[in-house]
């Protein structure tokens, strides 16, 4: 696989802390034995869960936002790798892949683009690549008929997750067309018009390819949505949106309430579970804002969400530990750790 480093039993314990009477995830979680074979390793691992990093910040930068998004990911490894095998998470329906290195790419345009304009456009040439990449991964695990749980990245990525899902399980046969829905939490629509690849525009280009059926965002921030996006969702019967302002200011609807909105607008075939860190009060992210949800709220949606949808794949994207300005927050690998066991406890009870 292109742009792919598969881990194996060692990768995982060097970064798991072993200690007496305890047992931790990453002695439990599952690797790849056959990275040549991947699609028999797949079909013949008992894992339900794929976890995949792509810790690359191409799409944001593609988008004039501040790069850090590639720092998430090995923070997030040492949080989950640690907790507690239990009878809550046991660890063994998880199997850790790997993750993407698209560094190469970006160490060429550093080189290669010497003005702001000839940056943005080779990024969003490269996220065309990216997408590539990533899709046939997706491809690969959903006609198995396994989850991909996706950490790490800009949000471009929800492009070749929609993609790559929606052919994998028609190739599996589980729907009659490569389609399937997305709700996504999130402070903005990330359904910008179609310039050219970038971290704001893969509903868009998911929905027109015709990949992407449906689609909701719960907590759009009202402040940054575009007039003309606004109005591609409200004159469009297949996208809807709950903003921010309307469940926490106007108080029009519970946040729970809001969620089951938007899992009873897209139970009708499998859907993409997306979460941007930039909805979480703080949280950092290039889009970092001090209003937002609380934490408790992202995990409330995580677990509901998986508990009430059939779940294409889970989606966490714009988390930083380290922004490219020099700001720095290190929990946010356990914070995106919490996500990913709700997550999976969640379809537990579905």
């Amino acid at each position: 696989m292109n742009y792919f480093k598969f881990y194996n039993k060692e990768d995982v314990l060097s970064v798991t802390r072993i200690r007496r009477f305890e047992t931790k995830l990453g002695e439990r979680i599952q690797v790849i034995k056959h990275a040549d074979q991947l699609n028999d390793a797949l079909s013949q691992s008992s894992a339900k869960y794929i976890l995949l990093g792509i810790p690359e910040d191409i799409g944001v930068k593609a988008n004039g936002g501040i790069g850090g998004t590639d720092s998430a990911w090995v923070a997030f490894l040492h949080a989950f790798l640690n907790i507690q095998s239990n009878d809550f998470l046991e660890g063994g329906e998880i199997l850790l892949l790997g993750h993407f290195d698209f560094s190469s790419i970006e160490k060429i345009i550093q080189q290669n683009a010497h003005n702001e304009e000839e940056r943005i456009d080779a990024y969003r040439h490269a996220v065309n690549t990216i997408d590539d990449a990533v899709e046939q991964m997706i491809h690969i695990i959903t006609q198995n008929n396994k989850i991909p749980i996706v950490i790490g990245g800009g949000h471009n990525n929800s492009y070749p997750c929609i993609k790559g899902a929606a052919k994998g399980y028609y190739k599996a046969g589980l729907i009659p067309i490569a389609q399937i829905n997305a709700i996504n939490l999130d402070a903005h629509a990330d359904f910008r018009p179609m310039e050219g690849r970038h971290s704001g525009n893969g509903f868009s280009y998911a929905e027109a390819d015709g990949y992407l059926k449906k689609y909701c965002v719960v907590g759009i921030h009202e402040n940054y949505l575009p007039q003309n996006v606004w109005m591609d969702i409200v004159n469009n019967p297949f996208v809807d949106c709950i903003t921010f302002e309307d469940i926490f200011v106007h108080e029009k609807r519970t946040f729970l309430q809001a969620v089951a909105h938007a899992t009873d607008f897209t139970d009708d075939t499998f859907c993409g579970i997306e979460i941007d860190i930039d909805c979480i009060e703080n949280a950092l992210s290039s889009a970092q804002s001090p209003v937002g949800i609380a934490p408790i709220h992202a995990r409330q949606f995580v677990n509901f969400a998986a508990a009430d949808t059939k779940a294409a794949y889970l989606h966490i994207s714009e988390g930083a530990v380290q922004l490219a300005d020099g700001r720095v927050d290190g929990g946010t690998g356990k914070l995106i750790s919490y996500l990913v066991s709700d997550f999976v406890k969640g379809r537990m009870i579905n």
